[in-house]
């Protein structure tokens, strides 16, 4: 053995230099997590009766003179790509997934078009989503003078945010229409759902004042990017009414309390009085929000979420995290539907019939947490009624999970559950 004093001087040199990274790790780990207080409400309004208090709570303001058009699936991009070809002043597009194919090369192509047009075309791709982005892509759109922004690059300077991705999906329009809600660019998103190469989803098109809340959203990151303030008629016109939808938009993150998303969700659990339908790809529900749901039944509500099975999930750890809590669930009242055939990546919420969530969000901790993310609270029946059509549409061809065959599940089943549950924050 050596005891030479060289020896002992490497030794503790190695280990100061753990201590320093430790330590530099809790105070990353410390600075970038947000509190997360157990949240609780009191209170026997209706949900319609409390969407400028939801609102107020996510940070935000309930606008009203909106018009709001659901788009499912693909014919989602005819719709997009049309309104992109019709811009004439500036287009804002910002998704977490961009991949190349032929999806890639449609909206590239259109946004390229524009740019060249002089309109101002800005592109915020989260880093991590989009690395598999074709060069190709890239080149043309920024040689047509597209501004092509990555969220969070996998620099030093990033180090301590980069696990933190924009999971957004927006697009404005002259600063007069929006759309918000799951579709990503790749080519599994075009197609009616109709086997497993080809997803459901679900957006909203948008027009009237709320516009100006979902520009926000997205000069959010660009700024924090780029240093770029637009300011101006191009972006941000005068706004008259379109309609009579009520709408409001979470996506704030504030340091100091619970994200502007997380609110948004357990306030809806808790506010509901006849029934919640849930459609969202990712459902890992922390214990706070499966006693909101045992409450929400315990008061006679009807609380169902439909998701993919394994078989269609895009990524089955995620559903294995998921049913780590399904056992608790459904001893609670939820009742669970696992649709095998292909992956349903909207993310809805309807409260009541009356009040609806789409947006971005997973329901999960990474989405509540940690991601940049954009939900819309929106007041209208007929709106409520569609989604809870979606919902019927792929219900039809779910299996509802039955609580007594579920206990008897496999044991290597039940040790994937608990082992991917343990890292359903990194998934």
């Amino acid at each position: 053995m050596n005891d030479s004093p060289g020896s002992h001087t490497l030794l503790y040199l190695a280990l100061a230099s753990l201590t320093i990274i430790l330590l530099l790790i809790a105070i990353i780990w410390s600075h970038r997590r947000h509190r997360d207080p157990k949240l609780r409400i009191e209170c026997q309004a209706s949900i319609g009766e409390l969407v400028p208090s939801l609102a107020g709570l996510t940070l935000g303001t309930a606008v009203p003179g909106n018009a709001v058009t659901v788009h499912e699936n693909g014919a989602f991009f005819d719709v997009l790509v049309a309104r992109i070809g019709a811009a004439r002043k500036s287009v804002h597009f910002e998704t977490f997934l961009w991949s190349e194919g032929a999806l890639e090369k449609r909206v590239a192509d259109a946004l390229t078009e524009r740019a060249r047009a002089g309109v101002q075309v800005r592109v915020m791709l989260d880093a991590n989503g989009s690395a598999k982005m074709g060069k190709a892509a890239r080149r043309q759109m920024e040689a047509a003078g597209c501004k092509v922004v990555f969220f969070h690059d996998n620099s030093f300077r990033n180090i301590g945010v980069l696990n933190d991705r924009t999971h957004r999906k927006i697009v404005i329009v002259d600063g007069l229409e929006a759309f918000v809600g799951g579709h990503c660019i790749k080519d599994e998103w075009l197609g009616n759902a109709e086997d497993a190469h080809h997803y459901s989803d679900v957006s909203v098109q948008l027009r009237g004042p709320i516009v100006h809340a979902i520009q926000g959203a997205f000069s959010e990151n660009w700024t924090g990017e780029t240093g770029e303030l637009f300011v101006g008629e191009d972006v941000f016109p005068a706004l008259k009414p379109e309609g009579d939808v009520l709408i409001h938009a979470a996506f704030a993150k504030p340091e100091n309390s619970a994200p502007a998303v997380k609110i948004l969700h357990h306030t809806a659990i808790c506010l509901a009085r006849k029934r919640i339908w849930i459609q969202n790809p990712y459902f890992i529900p922390e214990p706070d929000a499966i006693d909101a749901f045992g409450q929400a039944v315990a008061r006679g509500v009807d609380v169902r979420v439909l998701m993919p099975a394994t078989s269609g999930s895009d990524n089955p750890m995620v559903q294995h995290a998921g049913h780590r809590n399904f056992e608790k669930l459904m001893r609670c009242g939820v009742r669970l539907f696992e649709y095998p055939d292909t992956l349903l990546h909207q993310k809805i919420m309807t409260v009541d019939g009356v009040w609806s969530a789409v947006g971005s969000s997973n329901f999960d901790d990474r989405s509540f947490e940690t991601n940049d993310e954009i939900m819309l609270g929106i007041k209208d029946e007929a709106i409520a009624q569609r989604f809870d059509a979606i919902f019927e549409k792929y219900a039809a061809g779910a299996r509802e999970v039955d609580l007594e065959q579920w206990t008897r599940r496999s044991l290597w089943h039940k040790l994937k559950d608990h082992a991917f549950y343990t890292i359903n924050e990194l998934l």
